[in-house]
């Protein structure tokens, strides 16, 4: 049993392309200049049925040519389209969110090999930021950055290295790895998902791949256990954290086209 092939753009060489909304939209600013015109009007019908005719050349150019297939190799985090959340249980009341703004990743992939994947990740702990960074009142930010919780002057990094990669289906995944907080290290496990990626494209000459991954953690397993309520209480901050993450990868820049002879 074969599978279809997808189709490529054969203008842009890509399977996730604008080259057809660009050309309609040419179509309909041309169709627009004409009816202006009150001379040109009885061009209009030729003129939009000869339009048809070129989308549906341009439909049927795209269907016998092979997609171009995203690359493994070695892929960085494009900081532009990451981001990295956290949420505990504040009082049984809310689920309290917060970020981290700067944080690195390197990323060993294959598409075709899911499970031979790794992921090295670099957090920067000072980057944390809450909604409610106010000096003049509470500033969650400068608290939680104390001693009393990060630390980040003697603890400034968290890092995450994965040690092995299970699949649960498709396109999802088990990520194993270390979890460095606190200077303690300690196994934490992923839930992930591969959103799909392409080779590249006219605008971001690069491979482009992106995921979705959860993940849980006890806070209290690496010595920060400020504030955890009272077994059979709510009345404080929950020891589970809740890790949502989502992040798109550059890599391998795009190969290049046939070219025309002259």
């Amino acid at each position: 049993m074969t599978t279809a092939t997808p189709l490529i753009c054969p203008w842009c060489r890509t399977t996730r392309c604008t080259c057809e909304m660009k050309l309609i939209n040419w179509i309909k600013r041309k169709i627009g200049m004409l009816l202006i015109n009150p001379a040109a009007r009885i061009m209009s019908a030729r003129y939009m049925a000869v339009s048809a005719v070129v989308l549906l050349l341009a439909a049927a150019g795209t269907s016998g040519a092979p997609a171009a297939t995203v690359p493994a190799g070695a892929y960085t985090l494009d900081p532009a389209h990451a981001s990295l959340l956290f949420r505990v249980n504040h009082l049984g009341f809310s689920m309290y969110t917060a970020r981290f703004k700067r944080f690195h990743a390197t990323l060993q992939f294959d598409p075709a090999n899911l499970t031979t994947s790794q992921v090295d990740v670099t957090v920067d702990a000072a980057s944390l930021e809450t909604d409610f960074p106010d000096p003049l009142k509470v500033d969650f930010n400068a608290q939680l950055r104390g001693p009393e919780w990060l630390n980040v002057e003697k603890h400034p990094k968290m890092t995450f290295r994965s040690t092995r990669v299970a699949l649960a289906g498709k396109r999802t995944f088990q990520i194993e790895g270390d979890f460095t907080l606190l200077g303690v290290t300690k196994p934490v496990t992923l839930e992930a998902k591969y959103n799909g990626g392409y080779a590249g494209h006219p605008m971001d000459p690069n491979a482009r791949v992106g995921f979705s991954a959860r993940g849980h953690f006890r806070r209290s397993d690496f010595g920060l256990a400020i504030g955890i309520p009272a077994p059979g209480t709510t009345m404080g901050v929950g020891d589970d954290v809740e890790v949502i993450i989502e992040a798109e990868f550059t890599g391998p820049p795009m190969a290049a086209g046939p070219t025309s002879g002259h």
